[in-house]
């Protein structure tokens, strides 16, 4: 589907769609597939039935479709991966301001587990953030962009859209934008200050060629730093540091949340930092927090 350039592609953000789940969402080859083949199979439903915008598809419609593959034989694990592509494509599609609700919040998937999301432990992340040459300028926006995103739990694609105004580091916060163009505060602790200074000092002067619309990181031709950017600039790290997991800028913001809740902190406050709308969908890290929880117990506890 790379390279398709047809008005259809482009209406309903089929390649904007890839680049996500590739570089953002760090999916394998195989799963990225097909999530692609389902949300065009779904499109091509939706087109036969005289819908030609996102914006047109309801409720109604994505039930009707998830019928339809289970009464045409398809496995509970192949329904349940469409509807998966489904929720992730039209929480790209409301990220991206492309629809103002998501149609899929009320589809129910076969229930198969929930998965953990992947997480690098405390002496990863520093493992991580160590092989970023300190002596090097250049790297002084990389160290910077890591920084922020663990140590204040961003979405790549809220990182991306950071302006210099939403910083303010005299009082350590940064303004964010999130899904819904919900703004929340943020923290931002010491070690990101210090990175984000100096890459404002000594660097960010030299990208800047008048045409940044005030964003804070750019990339070498002086132009917002994309998701792509970004995933490229993380990986460098990760294969440098010789870290073995799948490493995505997912990855450092579950990380993020996990250390938070491995430190004591309340969930209803990290639920605030995330800029998670229902608390719900925070709660996954508490399950992530228990096996930490339990390994403790494992190791200290005379009686484990």
């Amino acid at each position: 589907m790379k390279g398709e350039r047809s008005p259809e592609a482009r209406v309903f953000e089929l390649e904007s769609f890839q680049d996500y789940l590739s570089f953002e969402r760090g999916l394998s080859a195989p799963t990225l597939d097909g999530y692609l083949r389902d949300v065009a199979r779904l499109i091509e439903g939706a087109r036969k039935r005289g819908i030609s915008a996102p914006s047109e598809m309801t409720y109604e419609l994505l039930r009707d479709h998830v019928s339809g593959l289970t009464e045409e034989g398809y496995a509970r694990s192949t329904v349940a991966r469409a509807i998966s592509s489904m929720r992730s494509y039209f929480r790209f599609l409301m990220e991206e301001g492309v629809i103002e609700a998501d149609p899929s919040e009320q589809l129910e998937a076969p229930r198969s587990g929930r998965r953990l999301p992947s997480v690098l432990t405390v002496s990863e992340v520093q493992l991580l953030l160590s092989a970023i040459e300190i002596d090097n300028v250049a790297s002084a926006r990389d160290r910077a962009i890591l920084e922020i995103l663990y140590g204040c739990g961003l979405r790549v694609s809220e990182l991306c859209a950071l302006t210099l105004r939403d910083l303010d580091l005299d009082e350590g916060l940064v303004r964010v934008i999130g899904k819904g163009a919900k703004e929340r505060l943020v923290p931002v602790g010491l070690d990101a200050r210090v990175s984000v200074r100096r890459y404002l000092r000594e660097l960010r002067p030299e990208l800047d060629r008048g045409d940044t619309e005030g964003r804070l990181f750019l990339n070498r031709r002086g132009r917002r730093l994309s998701r792509m950017g970004v995933w490229k600039i993380l990986r460098r790290y990760v294969e440098r540091a010789g870290i073995e997991k799948s490493v995505t800028p997912h990855t450092l913001r579950h990380s993020f949340a996990t250390h938070l809740l491995e430190g004591g902190a309340d969930l209803a406050s990290v639920q605030e930092m995330l800029g998670h709308a229902d608390i719900s969908t925070t709660d996954i890290y508490t399950h992530v927090d228990r096996s930490h929880v339990r390994q403790v117990h494992r190791s200290h506890h005379p009686r484990s």
